[in-house]
């Protein structure tokens, strides 16, 4: 094998490992670091990879962003609520 192959291999893999990212609703950033942590691949590696991807995929990578920032958003919303829920339940219990 010669290095042109290997080097499509090892960028076709990096490709496959955001794709996984992707899957669990990562960010970029939360990526970049996954794959260095558990893949040894350096960040600026990831981050190539991720921005070539995003070019090839203009829409899809947009819809993904709306989304993961809709899904904090909601998030937010349970917590603020869950807060107000259990704030209710201790000023309950302290007049009982």
């Amino acid at each position: 094998m010669n290095m042109d192959d290997s080097s499509a291999s090892y960028i076709h893999m990096v490709h496959h490992l955001i794709e996984e990212c992707l899957i669990f609703n990562m960010s970029k950033e939360e990526c970049m670091e996954a794959l260095s942590k558990h893949a040894s691949i350096k960040p600026v590696i990831t981050s190539t990879v991720w921005n070539e991807l995003e070019k090839e995929n203009k829409e899809f990578f947009e819809a993904y962003t709306r989304n993961r920032d809709q899904r904090a958003t909601d998030m937010e919303k349970r917590q603020r609520i869950q807060f107000r829920v259990n704030a209710n339940m201790r000023e309950k219990g302290n007049k009982d």
